[in-house]
């Protein structure tokens, strides 16, 4: 057998190896798609969090303006009246019903509590805390809290973004501040 007869059949060989169509290529396409999949899907939730997190902030400190210059007081806001004006704050990716506002104020940076708030949930997972409106007065210093439990999906996979015993995370966004003296 000649030289180019051999490589003219080995070529040949290549060539069918090359259009081999066993089923290979897809299931290793399958092997490598769904810890892909999964592991976009649990980068885009972080994401997610992360950004409703700032969110949360951002409402926060547009509540605690309406108490620092003393809008809230003047207008004689109750509780409810002013969790309205913060759920009215909400952007569209939360539920309004589900926002927690807890208002706190006290004469002084040390005597004012800011550990973080224990949450408490019924057996639907529903948080049962009864939250403080206390606006205080001019030159009081005050703690504000928006919370808002967020679901979290993927168990164990989501690497700790839940971080409540109902599988959601609590996003809160706090502002501690002195009232102004306002008239």
């Amino acid at each position: 057998m000649k030289l180019c007869d051999l490589m003219r059949v080995r070529g040949n060989n290549l060539l069918k190896s090359l259009k081999d169509n066993t089923g290979a290529a897809a299931v290793e396409f399958a092997l490598v798609m769904v810890p892909l999949i999964t592991t976009l899907l649990l980068c885009a939730q972080t994401f997610i969090v992360f950004w409703l997190d700032s969110e949360m902030q951002s409402i926060a400190q547009k509540a605690a303006r309406q108490v620092m210059t003393g809008t809230a007081q003047d207008a004689g806001m109750s509780q409810s009246a002013f969790l309205q004006m913060v759920q009215g704050l909400t952007p569209s990716p939360f539920q309004s019903a589900g926002v927690m506002v807890d208002v706190k104020s006290a004469s002084s940076f040390a005597a004012l509590n800011t550990a973080a708030p224990v949450m408490t949930y019924n057996a639907q997972g529903q948080a049962t805390n009864s939250w403080t409106y206390s606006p205080g007065n001019a030159g009081d210093i005050v703690i504000l809290r928006v919370m808002y439990n967020w679901p979290i999906y993927g168990g164990a996979l989501a690497f700790g973004l839940a971080n409540q015993s109902n599988n959601t995370r609590l996003l809160t966004g706090t502002a501690v501040f002195k009232n102004e003296p306002y008239q």
